[in-house]
């Protein structure tokens, strides 16, 4: 009975932390309330679980790859941030005003459907029940659960196999959009967020623009092999002093003397479309996790929020459908591969299992002489292992451990969440 209301404790605080949270749509007042009593709630309960964890043995191992893991993470969000932004200005804001959108059948279909469906109900398709930042607290507080024994130590080897997963995630996303340039849905959103130039790079000045709308002139380029057009005097871009980072000004094309790094820090999501949908990878991941490590109704409930979050990106037009599709695909077979070689196993366990099978045929060997003292003293073997290892756990460095560990934790969650205004 005790695990069950552990285990429903954990479905309940997430749902209502994504409840509490839409508050802010339909009741301000009680939003402001109720979610600051609600994080409080959920970090003093952590905390006090800490001196009842018996696997910080575990975490210390798994500590190494998790910061592994989260330098990795920073490592592809700049180079996703470079490629974000070399996307939107290599053809410049004309380009992004002028081009029309792709044909979406799912869009079509989504339409369609607001006139055949109650008006109840496509207010509930249309409502703005979580976003990116929900899935990255629902994983939160599913790593935190290990503190309650929900899901298998360690919580830190979870987060790391999640953040190296999205890692990969987030660098294949960044080379599959920049490598074709799609128009996004939205043809005014680069003039209204990026400072680049109004005219293409001198690199599609030469390479796409005399061959992009002439079809006697694609099939040339074609048959040649070579870009033929004389495009004349190409026009220049505003360069910038960055010294050993000028290699960046091509692909930045910055029209100000701001820095490359401020630059990059405000790529946010980019205006064309971005194959495939980063926010939709980071939603798939958390439902992964969660199903794996958890299961039961509150999974269910998590992948029909992806399913809504993924029908309202293609409705408000964030995306293509073909994105959503394809994030939800990439990262299910993503989060599988990383379990071939990112396995998640408790190292207080291993080494429990291992110690019964290192007595295995003594204790068989006792029952079958019906040397009942011969069995007590190696179940002792086993029970002083165990306490070996808690004691182990308890020293003075695992507290330290533990302390900097959930400070850390609480702290980046606090910040994240209070900072930023998307997760």
């Amino acid at each position: 009975m005790k695990r069950l209301r552990i285990t429903g404790g954990l479905g309940v605080a997430a749902i209502s932390y994504v409840a509490v949270d839409y508050l802010r749509i339909i009741s301000p007042t009680w939003h402001d309330r109720l979610q600051p009593a609600l994080w409080s709630v959920l970090a003093l309960t952590a905390i006090s679980r800490v001196p009842f964890y018996k696997h910080w043995s575990s975490e210390i191992g798994a500590a190494i790859p998790f910061v592994g893991s989260m330098i990795l993470m920073l490592l592809c969000l700049l180079f996703e941030a470079l490629c974000v932004r070399f996307s939107t200005a290599v053809l410049g804001l004309d380009w992004h005003r002028d081009a029309l959108p792709l044909p979406d059948t799912g869009q079509w279909f989504l339409l369609s459907l607001n006139e055949k469906l109650p008006e109840a109900m496509v207010e509930i398709l249309r409502a703005h029940i979580i976003g990116l930042h929900h899935y990255l607290m629902l994983f939160v507080i599913l790593a935190f659960s290990v503190l309650f024994d929900s899901v298998q130590a360690p919580g830190l080897g979870l987060g790391a196999r999640y953040m190296f997963t999205m890692a990969i995630g987030r660098f294949l996303r960044a080379i599959t959009f920049v490598s074709t340039i799609l128009p996004s849905n939205r043809p005014w959103c680069a003039a209204s967020r990026f400072g680049v130039p109004a005219y293409p790079h001198h690199w599609a000045q030469k390479y796409y623009v005399p061959y992009a709308s002439d079809p006697s002139a694609i099939r040339q380029i074609i048959q040649q092999d070579i870009a033929y057009a004389d495009t004349g005097k190409l026009l220049p871009d505003y360069r910038p002093d960055w010294g050993s980072m000028n290699f960046l000004i091509d692909f930045l094309r910055p029209t100000t003397e701001a820095s490359w790094f401020s630059i990059l820090t405000k790529a946010g999501g980019g205006c064309n479309d971005l194959i495939y949908s980063g926010h939709m990878l980071v939603a798939v991941l958390t439902a992964m996790a969660w199903t794996e490590a958890y299961g039961g109704f509150s999974s269910a409930i998590i992948w029909m929020l992806v399913i809504h979050s993924a029908q309202r990106e293609i409705r408000e037009r964030h995306h293509y459908t073909v994105d959503c599709i394809a994030a939800i695909y990439v990262g299910i077979l993503l989060w599988k591969i990383t379990s071939c070689i990112w396995p998640n196993k408790d190292v207080a366990r291993s080494r429990k299992l291992s110690t019964f099978e290192r007595i295995e045929s003594r204790l068989v060997q006792a029952a079958k002489d019906s040397d009942m003292e011969e069995v007590r003293e190696l179940l002792k073997e086993v029970e002083l292992s165990k306490q070996g290892n808690q004691k182990k756990g308890q020293s003075k460095t695992m507290w330290l451990f533990a302390g900097v560990t959930i400070f850390s934790s609480l702290t980046v969650v606090f910040l994240a969440f209070t900072l930023t205004a998307d997760g």
